[in-house]
Formats: C-alpha cells, sequence, structure tokens
C-alpha cells in the first residue's frame, strides 16, 4: 500500500440507474482500499450526503455486486443540494467526516453537483453512467451496452408476433433527448424506420418507406421510435389509417434500464472507477473520466459540460439506405 495524503473518499451514484454502477463503485472501492484509503458510500447521491446518510465500504462490502443491476448505494435526486446552501451543507459534512474526495457516478446533472462540490473545496470526479450515451464528453457511457442488449432482446420477442400477423410494430426507446439507443438498437433488429429527434422527419416518409418494402414482399415491420420524438401511439395510428396494416406501439420503458450488466459494460466501469481514485489520490478534483476511442481520459467537468455530442449520421444514413 503507498502512503498518500488521500486517507478517506466517498462515492455515491446520482440520478437514473444504470447497469454497470454497481461495477464502478466495486472498482472505487477496492482500488481505493489497496492504496490505504477508507472509503464512505452515501445512500441515495446527493440525499445520503446532506443527510449524512452513509456506510464505510470495506472489500466484502463489494464482493459479488459486479454481475447486479442497479447500484447498491440507491439512487435519487435532491432538489436541496441545487441550492448554494445546499451546496455548502454537502461540503460541511465532507468536512465533518474528513472526506478528501468524492466519486460521484451518474450523468450530467450528477456532474453539475460535483462541480459545485468542487468549486466548494471537495474535490470531486464524475463517471458517466447512463443508458442514454448522452454525456457529450464520452465516446460511451456505463450501462448502455447493457440497454441496447435489452432493447434488442425485447424487439426480436416482438417480432415474433409482428411477422406472425402481418403487423407493424411501433417500439418507443428511451433516451431522453438522444437518440443513440433508437439508432443502434434499430440497425441491430432491422428497423424499416428509425425516428430520431437529431434528424427531422415525417410521417409521410415513414408511410412510404413502408409502402415501398411492401411492394419488395414485406409484410411486418418494425418502426423504431426514440422517446425525445414521442407520439409513438399516435404514429402506430396514422400508419394504421393510411396502409391498413394492423400497427401497435409498445413503450419499453425501464426494463431497459434493468438487468445485469454486459461484459463491456463490467469493464469500462471497473477501468472508469480506477482512474478517478488514481486522480483523487494525486489531489486532483473537478474532472470527468470518459472514454474517446477506447482509451481512458478525463476532461474538466466544466469543459466536459460544454461539449455538444449528435447521432452518428453516417450510421444513420446506412440505416436508411439498407433498410429496403
Amino acid at each position: 500500500m503507498s502512503e498518500n495524503k488521500v486517507k478517506t473518499i466517498g462515492v455515491l451514484s446520482s440520478g437514473g440507474d444504470a447497469p454497470g454502477m454497481n461495477a464502478v463503485i466495486r472498482s472505487v472501492v477496492r482500488t481505493a482500499l489497496s492504496k490505504g484509503m477508507k472509503v464512505i458510500g452515501f445512500k441515495q447521491g446527493y440525499v445520503g450526503l446532506m443527510n449524512l446518510e452513509y456506510e464505510e465500504l470495506d472489500l466484502r462490502s463489494v464482493s459479488d455486486i459486479i454481475q447486479l443491476g442497479g447500484t447498491m448505494l440507491f439512487t435519487a435526486r435532491c432538489k436541496e443540494f441545487n441550492t448554494p446552501e445546499g451546496v455548502k451543507k454537502a461540503a460541511d459534512n465532507c468536512k465533518k467526516l474528513g472526506i478528501d474526495g468524492i466519486v460521484a457516478i451518474g450523468g450530467d446533472g450528477t456532474f453539475r453537483g460535483a462541480r459545485d462540490l468542487s468549486l466548494a473545496g471537495i474535490p470531486c470526479i464524475g463517471i458517466p453512467c447512463t443508458i442514454d450515451n448522452d454525456i457529450s464528453s464520452s465516446d460511451y457511457t456505463v450501462g448502455y451496452d447493457t440497454a441496447l442488449n435489452t432493447v434488442c432482446e425485447m424487439a426480436d420477442k416482438l417480432r415474433s408476433t409482428t411477422q406472425s400477423h402481418y403487423r407493424c410494430s411501433v417500439i418507443e426507446v428511451m433516451g431522453r433527448h438522444a437518440g443513440h439507443i433508437a439508432l443502434e438498437a434499430g440497425i441491430a433488429v432491422g428497423a424499416t424506420c428509425i425516428i430520431v429527434e437529431e434528424v427531422p422527419h415525417s410521417i409521410e416518409d415513414v408511410i412510404a418507406k413502408i409502402e415501398s418494402s411492401r411492394k419488395l414482399g414485406k409484410h411486418h415491420f418494425i418502426i423504431m421510435v426514440s422517446e425525445g420524438v414521442g407520439h409513438s401511439n399516435e404514429i402506430a395510428k396514422k400508419i394504421e389509417d393510411a396502409t391498413g396494416i394492423e400497427t401497435r406501439a409498445t413503450i419499453l420503458g425501464h426494463v431497459q434500464r434493468g438487468g445485469a450488466p454486459t461484459v463491456r459494460d463490467r469493464v469500462v466501469a471497473t477501468r472508469l472507477g480506477y482512474h478517478g481514485v488514481n486522480l483523487l489520490e494525486k489531489g486532483i478534483g473537478n474532472r470527468v473520466v470518459v472514454t474517446n476511442k477506447d482509451e481512458v481520459i478525463d476532461y474538466d467537468i466544466l469543459e466536459a459540460l460544454s461539449m455538444k455530442k449528435t447521432i452518428d449520421m453516417d450510421l444513420y444514413e446506412m440505416a436508411h439506405e439498407i433498410s429496403i
């Protein structure tokens, strides 16, 4: 074990849960313990930090959690923390507990909180965990691959009924205002059309694509819709009215957040957690740890939050071209 000035760190998960959060927590705890640090886990994210709801985590605390979905520390959103008084209270609580730094696991909202806490004197590291893959500074976010596999599995099951009845299935997937899940899952299941908020679309174009495919002998269809677009039931009705094809809308919802994380999510989560603790060991805070071309790097949180990210338009054009 190395000698270091950082004696105690905290870890929390905030915002929406994502498969792989437990793998991050495990990596943070075991990396910190190997360096002689003490680790405090806060319950329900910043809520636990505000209310001093926590537990000390040891090696056995994180045994057999790498394969579990959700987060053992639970998660929530905290309105009180989003005020100057709340940030001061949280920083004071950290000082009361002797915490030298915090690893905050979540998305953009989590990182804004980590930045505020860093500016209040508590070094924080953000780890991107969200199924939406919408963290601008990172090529990939923990939880995304698992969500994609879940959507693919659910869509494959729907296809059996869709095909048997010569139907059209409109499948709405999560992603807030980001169409990454819809795009990649749509490609994976051979969707006839992929509708995302980032690309202008019209229901007339969708109907024309269905009719064109029907003339070429296709008799069942999958339309993948991102939740940022929404109106899936309305889209289904318009398709059925225009084509005469029985059309059903299915909103997959929070099933996409659950389940055991994939290998990719477990490995990426472990790498990010390890890098985050190494930064805190050096006294470095106010950073977001991300992947860039499969390399683990870090950015200043403010710089990371100012970055922009959109869907891969080459991928979108390819999907449109081959969905004949």
